[in-house]
Protein backbone atom coordinates (compact mmCIF):
# COMPACT_ATOMS: atom_id res chain seq x y z
CA UNK A 1 0.00 0.00 0.00
CA UNK A 2 1.34 3.41 -0.82
CA UNK A 3 1.66 6.05 2.02
CA UNK A 4 -0.56 8.28 3.01
CA UNK A 5 -0.03 11.57 1.96
CA UNK A 6 0.88 14.37 4.81
CA UNK A 7 -1.84 16.48 5.04
CA UNK A 8 0.54 20.23 4.92
CA UNK A 9 1.97 18.38 1.53
CA UNK A 10 -1.42 17.49 -0.01
CA UNK A 11 -2.91 21.50 1.06
CA UNK A 12 0.48 22.82 -0.13
CA UNK A 13 -0.35 20.88 -4.05
CA UNK A 14 -3.94 22.18 -3.65
CA UNK A 15 -2.38 25.68 -3.54
CA UNK A 16 -0.52 25.39 -6.41
CA UNK A 17 -3.18 23.58 -8.40
CA UNK A 18 -6.20 26.20 -7.69
CA UNK A 19 -3.42 29.54 -7.88
CA UNK A 20 -2.19 28.11 -11.42
CA UNK A 21 -6.36 27.41 -12.56
CA UNK A 22 -7.13 31.06 -11.51
CA UNK A 23 -4.25 32.63 -12.95
CA UNK A 24 -4.71 30.92 -15.77
CA UNK A 25 -8.61 32.37 -15.70
CA UNK A 26 -10.34 29.03 -15.82
CA UNK A 27 -12.44 30.63 -12.66
CA UNK A 28 -13.87 34.02 -14.29
CA UNK A 29 -13.97 36.41 -11.68
CA UNK A 30 -16.59 36.89 -9.13
CA UNK A 31 -17.19 32.96 -9.63
CA UNK A 32 -17.86 31.35 -6.36
CA UNK A 33 -15.50 28.10 -4.96
CA UNK A 34 -16.83 25.94 -2.34
CA UNK A 35 -15.06 22.86 -0.86
CA UNK A 36 -17.91 20.57 -2.02
CA UNK A 37 -17.82 21.84 -5.96
CA UNK A 38 -14.24 21.49 -6.29
CA UNK A 39 -14.02 17.60 -4.78
CA UNK A 40 -14.30 16.01 -7.78
CA UNK A 41 -11.93 18.65 -9.78
CA UNK A 42 -9.12 18.59 -8.05
CA UNK A 43 -9.68 14.28 -6.57
CA UNK A 44 -8.90 15.47 -3.28
CA UNK A 45 -11.21 15.94 0.35
CA UNK A 46 -12.98 18.50 1.27
CA UNK A 47 -10.21 19.48 4.66
CA UNK A 48 -7.52 20.20 2.64
CA UNK A 49 -9.65 22.01 0.38
CA UNK A 50 -10.97 24.42 2.77
CA UNK A 51 -7.30 24.83 3.84
CA UNK A 52 -6.16 25.54 0.23
CA UNK A 53 -9.04 27.81 0.12
CA UNK A 54 -7.99 29.59 3.03
CA UNK A 55 -4.58 30.07 1.96
CA UNK A 56 -5.34 31.41 -1.39
CA UNK A 57 -7.90 34.08 0.49
CA UNK A 58 -5.14 35.22 2.68
CA UNK A 59 -2.72 35.49 -0.06
CA UNK A 60 -5.70 38.16 -1.48
CA UNK A 61 -6.60 35.68 -4.67
CA UNK A 62 -9.91 35.25 -3.28
CA UNK A 63 -12.90 36.46 -1.15
CA UNK A 64 -14.51 34.75 1.60
CA UNK A 65 -18.01 34.90 1.46
CA UNK A 66 -20.13 35.47 4.65
CA UNK A 67 -22.84 32.52 4.01
CA UNK A 68 -20.18 30.53 2.77
CA UNK A 69 -17.47 29.62 0.52
CA UNK A 70 -15.50 32.00 -1.80
CA UNK A 71 -15.32 34.33 -4.43
CA UNK A 72 -12.73 34.72 -7.12
CA UNK A 73 -11.05 38.29 -6.62
CA UNK A 74 -10.82 40.65 -9.47
CA UNK A 75 -7.78 43.17 -9.57
CA UNK A 76 -8.15 47.34 -10.93
CA UNK A 77 -5.13 48.19 -13.16
CA UNK A 78 -4.69 50.53 -10.33
CA UNK A 79 -4.33 48.06 -7.81
CA UNK A 80 -1.83 46.37 -9.38
CA UNK A 81 0.28 49.75 -10.33
CA UNK A 82 -0.14 50.49 -6.73
CA UNK A 83 1.10 46.78 -5.43
CA UNK A 84 3.97 47.99 -7.40
CA UNK A 85 5.10 51.46 -6.05
CA UNK A 86 4.27 49.89 -2.30
CA UNK A 87 6.84 46.67 -3.52
CA UNK A 88 9.39 49.47 -4.16
CA UNK A 89 8.95 51.48 -0.74
CA UNK A 90 9.02 48.40 0.95
CA UNK A 91 12.24 46.92 -0.82
CA UNK A 92 13.70 50.49 -0.61
CA UNK A 93 13.18 50.25 2.70
CA UNK A 94 14.66 46.24 2.83
CA UNK A 95 18.15 47.85 1.28
CA UNK A 96 18.64 50.78 3.64
CA UNK A 97 18.09 47.60 6.42
CA UNK A 98 20.78 45.42 4.65
CA UNK A 99 22.86 48.81 4.22
CA UNK A 100 22.69 50.00 7.92
CA UNK A 101 22.54 46.34 8.96
CA UNK A 102 25.91 45.36 7.31
CA UNK A 103 28.42 43.96 9.60
CA UNK A 104 30.58 41.45 7.74
CA UNK A 105 31.81 40.87 3.77
CA UNK A 106 30.24 36.96 4.17
CA UNK A 107 26.74 38.33 4.07
CA UNK A 108 26.93 39.86 0.30
CA UNK A 109 28.90 36.35 -0.96
CA UNK A 110 25.45 35.20 -1.91
CA UNK A 111 23.83 38.56 -3.58
CA UNK A 112 26.62 39.50 -5.24
CA UNK A 113 26.87 35.25 -6.90
CA UNK A 114 22.99 35.90 -7.74
CA UNK A 115 24.00 39.14 -9.42
CA UNK A 116 26.31 38.07 -11.40
CA UNK A 117 24.36 35.30 -12.29
CA UNK A 118 20.71 37.36 -13.22
CA UNK A 119 21.49 38.20 -16.62
CA UNK A 120 19.55 37.11 -20.07
CA UNK A 121 21.68 35.36 -22.69
CA UNK A 122 21.34 35.97 -26.53
CA UNK A 123 19.65 34.26 -28.10
CA UNK A 124 16.98 34.07 -25.67
CA UNK A 125 15.71 30.88 -24.99
CA UNK A 126 12.45 29.00 -22.90
CA UNK A 127 14.94 27.48 -20.89
CA UNK A 128 17.43 30.87 -20.37
CA UNK A 129 14.56 32.78 -19.38
CA UNK A 130 13.14 30.41 -16.75
CA UNK A 131 16.57 30.44 -15.30
CA UNK A 132 16.69 34.06 -15.49
CA UNK A 133 13.15 34.59 -13.89
CA UNK A 134 14.43 32.13 -10.90
CA UNK A 135 17.59 34.14 -10.26
CA UNK A 136 15.88 37.07 -10.34
CA UNK A 137 13.22 35.87 -7.77
CA UNK A 138 16.35 34.61 -5.62
CA UNK A 139 18.17 37.82 -5.52
CA UNK A 140 15.47 39.53 -4.26
CA UNK A 141 14.90 37.27 -1.40
CA UNK A 142 18.34 37.26 -0.49
CA UNK A 143 17.70 41.46 -0.15
CA UNK A 144 14.56 40.99 2.10
CA UNK A 145 16.53 38.75 4.12
CA UNK A 146 19.74 40.80 4.44
CA UNK A 147 17.43 43.70 6.16
CA UNK A 148 17.08 41.15 8.65
CA UNK A 149 13.53 42.18 9.90
CA UNK A 150 11.22 39.11 9.96
CA UNK A 151 8.48 41.87 9.80
CA UNK A 152 9.59 43.41 6.46
CA UNK A 153 9.98 39.84 5.16
CA UNK A 154 6.23 38.87 5.92
CA UNK A 155 5.08 42.20 4.51
CA UNK A 156 7.58 41.99 1.25
CA UNK A 157 5.42 38.01 0.60
CA UNK A 158 2.31 39.51 1.42
CA UNK A 159 2.43 42.36 -1.31
CA UNK A 160 4.12 40.01 -3.63
CA UNK A 161 1.46 38.07 -3.68
CA UNK A 162 -1.12 40.25 -5.86
CA UNK A 163 -0.88 39.38 -9.68
CA UNK A 164 2.41 41.16 -11.58
CA UNK A 165 3.48 43.17 -8.21
CA UNK A 166 6.71 40.80 -7.44
CA UNK A 167 9.99 41.20 -8.72
CA UNK A 168 10.00 38.44 -11.11
CA UNK A 169 6.87 40.37 -13.01
CA UNK A 170 9.70 41.94 -15.09
CA UNK A 171 10.32 39.46 -17.14
CA UNK A 172 6.89 38.86 -18.43
CA UNK A 173 8.20 40.66 -21.31
CA UNK A 174 7.77 40.25 -25.16
CA UNK A 175 10.69 38.75 -26.29
CA UNK A 176 12.59 41.89 -27.81
CA UNK A 177 11.79 44.09 -24.87
CA UNK A 178 13.08 41.50 -22.18
CA UNK A 179 16.93 41.62 -23.44
CA UNK A 180 16.62 45.18 -22.46
CA UNK A 181 15.02 45.33 -19.66
CA UNK A 182 17.22 42.50 -17.92
CA UNK A 183 20.08 44.56 -18.88
CA UNK A 184 18.90 47.53 -16.48
CA UNK A 185 17.56 45.38 -13.96
CA UNK A 186 21.02 43.52 -13.97
CA UNK A 187 22.64 47.60 -13.75
CA UNK A 188 19.87 48.57 -10.75
CA UNK A 189 20.91 45.22 -8.85
CA UNK A 190 24.68 45.66 -9.38
CA UNK A 191 24.46 49.22 -8.10
CA UNK A 192 21.94 47.97 -4.67
CA UNK A 193 24.83 45.46 -3.82
CA UNK A 194 27.35 48.01 -4.37
CA UNK A 195 25.04 50.30 -2.03
CA UNK A 196 24.50 47.62 0.79
CA UNK A 197 28.42 47.08 0.95
CA UNK A 198 29.66 51.23 1.12
CA UNK A 199 26.47 51.35 3.91
CA UNK A 200 24.98 54.19 1.72
CA UNK A 201 21.16 53.55 2.75
CA UNK A 202 19.50 56.60 0.87
CA UNK A 203 20.83 55.53 -2.05
CA UNK A 204 20.09 52.16 -1.94
CA UNK A 205 16.75 52.80 -1.52
CA UNK A 206 16.28 55.43 -4.01
CA UNK A 207 18.09 52.73 -5.78
CA UNK A 208 15.57 49.81 -4.92
CA UNK A 209 12.03 52.04 -5.50
CA UNK A 210 13.46 53.02 -9.36
CA UNK A 211 14.32 49.53 -9.71
CA UNK A 212 10.12 48.64 -9.46
CA UNK A 213 9.40 50.52 -11.63
CA UNK A 214 10.72 48.40 -14.36
CA UNK A 215 8.01 45.74 -13.96
CA UNK A 216 5.54 49.10 -14.48
CA UNK A 217 7.06 50.39 -17.44
CA UNK A 218 6.97 46.69 -18.72
CA UNK A 219 2.91 45.79 -17.89
CA UNK A 220 2.12 49.14 -19.14
CA UNK A 221 3.40 48.48 -22.90
CA UNK A 222 1.95 44.30 -22.86
CA UNK A 223 -1.54 46.01 -21.40
CA UNK A 224 -1.51 48.20 -24.65
CA UNK A 225 -1.51 44.86 -26.68
CA UNK A 226 -4.58 42.93 -25.72
CA UNK A 227 -2.78 39.85 -27.53
CA UNK A 228 0.47 40.03 -25.36
CA UNK A 229 -1.91 40.59 -22.44
CA UNK A 230 -4.00 37.64 -22.58
CA UNK A 231 -0.43 35.35 -23.07
CA UNK A 232 0.05 36.69 -19.01
CA UNK A 233 -1.03 34.42 -15.97
CA UNK A 234 -3.18 37.10 -14.05
CA UNK A 235 -4.15 39.06 -16.82
CA UNK A 236 -7.46 37.48 -16.78
CA UNK A 237 -8.09 39.04 -12.84
CA UNK A 238 -7.28 42.16 -14.45
CA UNK A 239 -10.07 45.12 -15.33
CA UNK A 240 -8.65 48.50 -16.17
CA UNK A 241 -12.13 49.95 -14.82
CA UNK A 242 -10.71 52.75 -12.06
Amino acid sequence: MGSIPNSDTQTERLVLALRERILKGEFPPGERLTELGLVSLLQASRTPIRLALERLASEGLLDAIPSGGFRIRSFRLVDVWDAIEIRGILEGTAVRFAAERFEAAEELVELKRLSLEATMQIPITLEGFTRYLDTNKNFHRELWRLAKSSSLYRELEHICKIPFAAPEALVFSVADLAHSIAFIAAEHHRAIVESIEHREGARGEALAREHSRIAKRNLEFIFRSKESSKRLPGAALITTNQ
